[in-house]
């Protein structure tokens, strides 16, 4: 018997649909039930590396996570990652099929993608109990609904309930909400089976008249309203959430670490775990005048690397990266930020970017890279070399991803270190550092992922500042126990103010809820 399904939809983007998706996840899994994510087309710069190396949305990753399942490209079967205006890298089923304008993929490939994501939902529901499925962005955006393949015709294709939330946090809420549902079509709006108010503050005893309204104006019922969660750390999917991260409490004891919010940055969960230490403070600086003097300073990944070089050298970032380095603050390059710390770009097909076929770097490692069409994704366990200088980090062994075009080869005759794919001394190079500036720069994602990698180069910094080391044992941060308590506090949550009896039985799971 196929799985049951439920979706959720949302009057805006970001309004919180892939942290419920996440958490109803959680939910269903605490209560027996085998239950995966969906969502049939993603657009987002932060994705993941399945274990058979094909690339999907980040958010259906953790979703799975969530639900204590492996991830499959099932699970996100279009990925858009946004490359230049009007223009992405659509990735079918986990692998690039071409760049297009937005034009060209809503009027030649939407059509064909239909058959796509509807067999890949169909995978699925054969093989779980459950399936949440997720929207994107609004389902009464007029002028694409001729063209849905994510939000109302997923929901007819999966014969799936649709529960609307909307995000109270940015006003207007009951107008979304309402505003929505009065451009839905009759048909879309019978499918809706109730609303959830998001990020609430406050007393939520005063939203009562407005709830009553709501349920009367709409014969729908409100299930539930979500306090906003500020102590929960959950990955989020795309960049606007940078501008909403708390900051910490000035402090002497602090570690600032500076992470260039380049135009085009992807896969910024690379630095939640170093957000997440109780001795740092990370900034997102888009400006030069923002820049300070940082106990260090991370290039991170792009999803352009030539345009963001570019940005980096025309706003006069490229030249303050290069005086901090030689005046010794430590500097990091992931992906993208490790391809700019070479010395030139080489783009003779011209991948990245139309008309830039050489660019000179930093020159702050001795490599150079050469971007092809061909990409790689893949899950990596890889070794740092025992050179000394990288004095405690030698010999860690390290888990990560990689999403790159492009390969960098290191100068046959500069002395460098090297992190190995593989055991040391053989494997690819994906990763190397200099011996006498205080840089390195490596293709792995997730890197500050590993607890003791994280902790030693952040000792490491605290060294610099005079700063005693933090303990590696029992204290010490865990990520994928911190993971784990987080899903577990949101479900929490969600049990807390949700109707979960009547979301079960909108589900179909009537009697079911554990």
């Amino acid at each position: 018997m196929p799985a049951k399904c439920i979706m959720f939809q949302g009057t805006a983007s970001h309004v919180g649909k892939s942290l419920l998706t996440a958490g109803l996840c959680r939910i269903l899994k605490q209560d027996g039930l085998r239950v995966a994510p969906f969502k049939s087309q993603n657009m987002a710069l932060n994705s993941y590396v399945t274990v058979d190396g094909l690339e999907m949305g980040r958010a259906q990753g953790v979703q799975a996570e969530a639900a204590g399942i492996i991830p499959t490209v099932d699970m996100n079967p279009i990925l858009l990652k946004p490359k230049e205006d009007m223009v992405a890298q659509v990735i079918v089923m986990g692998k690039p099929l071409a760049d297009m304008s937005a034009r060209d993929y809503r009027n030649d490939y939407i059509p064909l993608a239909l058959k796509i994501v509807s067999d890949a939902l169909d995978r699925l529901r054969d093989a779980y109990d459950v399936i949440v499925l997720e929207g994107a962005g609004s389902p009464a955006e007029i002028n694409l609904k001729d063209r849905d393949i994510v939000n109302m015709k997923m929901a007819e294709i999966a014969e799936a309930p649709v529960v609307l939330i909307a995000d109270i946090d940015r006003g207007g809420v009951f107008a979304s909400l309402i505003g929505t549902m009065e451009l839905l079509t009759p048909e879309e709006r019978k499918r809706v089976a109730g609303f959830i108010i998001n990020k609430f503050r406050g007393d939520v005893t005063l939203l009562t008249p407005a709830l009553d309204f709501l349920e009367e104006r709409t014969g729908l019922p409100v299930l539930g309203v979500i306090p906003f969660a500020g102590d929960l750390y959950i990955e989020d999917e795309d960049s606007v959430s940078l501008f909403e991260r708390k900051t910490k409490k000035e402090s002497d004891d602090l570690l600032d670490i500076v992470v260039l919010r380049l135009p085009r940055i992807s896969n910024f969960t690379d630095f939640d775990p170093l957000a997440a230490e109780q001795d740092v403070q990370i900034r997102y600086v888009e400006g030069l005048g923002a820049l300070g003097s940082p106990d260090a300073l991370i290039i991170p990944g792009t999803k352009n690397t030539s345009a963001d070089l570019l940005y980096l050298q025309n706003s006069g970032l490229a030249k303050a990266i290069k005086g901090l380095c030689t005046s010794g603050t430590p500097v990091v390059g992931i992906c993208g930020g490790y391809q700019m710390l070479g010395r030139e770009l080489l783009d003779p097909k011209e991948t990245e970017s139309k008309g830039v076929t050489r660019l000179e770097a930093l020159g702050l490692l001795p490599l150079v890279t050469t971007f092809s069409p061909l990409k790689i994704t893949r899950q990596v366990k890889a070794c740092i070399s025992s050179h000394h200088s990288w004095g405690e980090l030698a010999g860690l062994e390290l888990q990560g991803y990689e999403i790159r075009h492009g390969h960098s080869e290191p100068a046959a005759t500069a002395p460098h270190i090297i992190i190995n794919a593989g055991s040391p001394g053989e494997g690819d190079i994906i990763g190397m550092a200099a011996n006498k500036l205080p840089v390195f720069g490596t293709y792995l994602h997730n890197i500050f992922h590993n607890d003791r990698f994280r902790r030693r180069w952040l000792d490491g910094l605290r060294a610099r500042r005079g700063l005693p080391p933090l303990a590696e044992g029992e204290n010490a941060l865990s990520m994928a126990k911190r993971r784990e308590q987080n899903y577990d506090y949101l479900a929490r949550i969600l049990r807390s103010n949700l109707d979960m009896e009547k979301l079960y039985s909108i589900i179909g799971l009537a009697g079911e809820d554990g």
